[in-house]
């Protein structure tokens, strides 16, 4: 079982940041449908703007706040399909015969957007980037945890998606709207996070329709005391202390 308190939490996705959108969208759940377009960071000068991908700006966009007054802070960052439309498109130049962009490249390998938060930033803490099944929140959390053992007070965690080129849409379909949820870890007691026996079938995995740093948005936003979250191989218990 796992103790740790969250401080802070922000996230992003199309359609609302702000307290009172996230907490319109936790009582009635909906998918945002419409504007497409990525966070413009105007906190970053232009020559760095331009290098992120929309990925990374959403990553940027809810983690800068948390940081923003604790520098030597840890970075978790987990994603579970990560740079899929630089991927596509470097995909596309092999298909087409022309020669890859060695930056393209170099930016869509999976510690791509951890590697350029410590450059934007200048940061020199340790940082992490987890390529994770569904259930990558709360094994972003341990990791977490771990680095609390090291003596850290704080560490920040970031999980990101963004929507699929439209070729992957039979394959990927756990990516609804394009997102980034960042926490500010603590060593505490207000929260416990324990795994249990894995579910005895499919339809507890099947029963969760949103993307699992959403729901946990969800919960915090209704501060909801205690809830399951399951997939075909283990299950989590989270738990609110009173």
């Amino acid at each position: 079982m796992l103790t740790f308190s969250i401080a802070q939490w922000q996230g992003w996705t199309q359609g609302f940041q702000d307290p009172d959108g996230w907490l319109d969208w936790a009582e009635h759940p909906y998918c945002p449908i419409g504007d497409q377009s990525a966070p413009r960071l105007d906190f970053l000068p232009p020559m760095q703007r331009r290098r992120l991908s929309p990925l990374a700006r959403a990553v940027f966009a809810c983690a800068w706040p948390l940081a923003d007054a604790h520098a030597g802070m840890p970075l978790v960052f987990a994603s579970r399909h990560g740079e899929t439309t630089r991927n596509f498109g470097l995909l596309q130049s092999l298909a087409a015969d022309e020669p890859l962009s060695p930056t393209a490249f170099g930016l869509s390998v999976h510690n791509a957007i951890a590697a350029q938060w410590s450059i934007i930033r200048r940061e020199t803490a340790e940082s992490v980037a987890l390529s994770v099944e569904d259930d990558g929140l709360e094994h972003a959390f341990i990791e977490a945890a771990m680095l609390f053992e090291q003596g850290h007070e704080n560490v920040l965690v970031v999980l990101a998606e963004e929507q699929p080129p439209a070729p992957y849409a039979p394959w990927i379909k756990d990516v609804p709207v394009s997102y980034a949820a960042a926490f500010r870890l603590c060593p505490g007691t207000d929260w416990t996070l324990a795994l249990g026996p894995p579910p005895g079938g499919d339809d507890e995995a099947a029963a969760q329709l949103w993307p699992n740093p959403l729901s946990l948005l969800r919960h915090l936003t209704l501060r909801t005391p205690s809830w399951r979250h399951a997939n075909r191989a283990r299950a989590w218990t989270w738990t609110r202390t009173p």
